[in-house]
């Protein structure tokens, strides 16, 4: 049910959709008072978006982008750097211990990035991605609202949270696969003894 929206309502519509068109996240953490705004009139916001073709999500864990099925080559290409970026990451902080959760606490700096790429060297060469250039994804990672810069190092913001959320689904599923896979080694060795041990 469609309701009039009074625009003098909504003060940062402009700034708003300037960063969700382009591709940008709104990070409760990184912009606050953004946020605040966006929140206080999130149903006048997401109803103004739709009507002009957009499709506002946002996560309650602090973040909010615009979703959107038709992405383009250059696009899908950096996508595909990052979540291969956050990956190594994630891979390098959970086999030191790290709560894969608690990623906003991480310090991401060159030490960092060094250990991270000498552990998926194979990979990263691969994909021709050393030191500098993970570095360099890391400034990218900012221009759509997974990072913010401090003095000496990066801090993850909510967003990364996206990438998370896949990496963890493939990894259940992964495991679920391997679990149905040795399932059904066991039937296998019980048919060939007749069930019994």
């Amino acid at each position: 049910m469609s309701t009039d929206i009074d625009l003098q309502q909504l003060p940062r519509l402009s700034e708003l959709f300037k960063l969700f068109n382009a591709g940008k996240h709104l990070n409760r953490l990184s912009d606050p008072s953004l946020w605040v705004e966006l929140e206080q009139s999130l149903p006048a916001y997401t109803e103004l978006f739709k009507a002009l073709g957009y499709e506002l999500c946002v996560d309650g864990r602090g973040f909010a982008w615009f979703h959107n099925e038709e992405v383009s080559p250059s696009v899908s290409g950096q996508s595909r750097q990052l979540a291969l970026l956050f990956m190594v990451i994630f891979d390098t902080q959970a086999d030191a211990g790290y709560s894969l959760q608690r990623f906003s606490e991480w310090r991401v700096d060159r030490k960092l990035i060094e250990v991270v790429f000498e552990q998926h060297q194979e990979l990263l060469i691969a994909e021709g991605l050393e030191v500098d250039e993970l570095l360099a994804l890391l400034a990218k990672a900012e221009t759509f609202g997974f990072a913010r810069q401090h003095v000496d190092y990066w801090e993850l913001l909510p967003a990364v949270c996206r990438y998370l959320d896949h990496f963890e689904a493939l990894a259940d599923h992964l495991r679920e696969q391997g679990a149905e896979q040795d399932s059904g080694e066991d039937e296998d060795d019980m048919s060939d003894t007749g069930g019994v041990s």
